[in-house]
């Protein structure tokens, strides 16, 4: 393993400013568990409130009742008190379903470049995640190269050469229309010609229904393999959070077609009510290597579950 290690600094900042905007809109995580119980005490039918606000905070009905049972077991041993407790406990649920996906993305040195392969539908922020993890992989002491795997889409190469010159890392990019295998093949020799630590290749967004596109990323796939045996090195899917979900069908629909290796979720900032990430996690099981708040580079940051659920219980008035 190379490279240095996260600034702990810039850790607090990210998390006030992820309660902060994971709380926004009118949802369970704003929701004072206080206005579940008004008299203080914890019933069956405080769970059953409960379990209707995690439905529609997109956790899903089967995520939702591995929780309600997980805290009616509680109940039952009358663990569940207060408000105080149901508090707790609810976190301690979380966090049970979300640490087994708290999966930092660690960079190993291999022959030749680390290869990142990028997916995810139309709109996920693929492309802008591609920057900010090249502006993050820069900062940690890693040499960067971008390969322009959307050939579909002219303004995509171009979108991804602005990020090229705005973190000063070489993209490699071929006329509209070319083969996108081609394309991230021929980046993979420029990145190990130039000794070039790790390779992030975009690829066009595609709907996790159309298979033809589908079939042509695994293509993409087995030609990297190719070049290099152990090659993808990371399948990351980005996710948009606000696509409810749709998100977990696309999670299971491109991890079924590629074995995805990590997940970074998008727009946690906008109409997302977060409960997805749940869903994913007690589902599919998926790292979540990165989450993102924003469009800031600083805006994304490694997954922590603790962090996480926090900003899912912090109350409207907390800090």
């Amino acid at each position: 393993m190379f490279g240095k290690k996260e600034k702990p600094e810039k850790r607090g900042g990210f998390v006030k400013r992820l309660r902060a905007r994971i709380n926004r809109g009118d949802s369970w995580l704003t929701y004072d568990l206080a206005n579940l119980a008004p008299g203080g005490k914890i019933d069956e039918d405080t769970l059953e409130e409960l379990e209707s606000l995690l439905v529609m905070a997109d956790v899903g009905v089967d995520t939702t009742e591995r929780i309600i049972a997980d805290l009616q077991k509680r109940l039952a041993r009358k663990e569940l008190k207060d408000l105080d407790a149901l508090r707790r406990g609810l976190h301690k649920s979380l966090c049970g379903i979300l640490e087994p996906v708290e999966k930092p993305l660690t960079i190993d040195a291999v022959a030749g470049p680390y290869v990142i392969l990028m997916v995810g539908v139309n709109g996920a922020g693929k492309t802008t995640t591609i920057g900010k993890l090249a502006r993050r992989f820069k900062d940690q002491g890693f040499s960067v190269m971008l390969a322009a795997g959307d050939t579909f889409r002219a303004a995509a190469v171009e979108q991804l050469q602005a990020w090229g010159d705005r973190n000063d890392v070489p993209v490699i990019a071929q006329q509209a229309g070319a083969d996108p295998a081609a394309v991230i093949f021929d980046a993979m020799d420029a990145a190990r010609a130039r000794d070039i630590d790790i390779l992030l290749a975009d690829t066009a967004g595609r709907l996790q229904s159309q298979s033809g596109l589908m079939d042509e990323l695994a293509k993409v796939k087995r030609v990297i393999a190719r070049r290099d045996e152990s090659a993808p090195h990371e399948v990351m899917l980005v996710l948009d959070a606000s696509q409810g979900q749709n998100a977990l069908v696309q999670a299971e629909k491109f991890h079924e077609a590629l074995g995805v290796t990590g997940l970074t979720v998008t727009k946690l900032d906008g109409s997302a009510k977060g409960g997805i990430l749940l869903a994913i996690a007690d589902r599919i099981g998926i790292p979540v290597r990165f989450i993102g708040i924003g469009e800031a580079a600083e805006d994304m940051q490694p997954f922590s579950a603790t962090d996480f659920v926090d900003a899912l219980l912090a109350s409207g008035h907390q800090d």
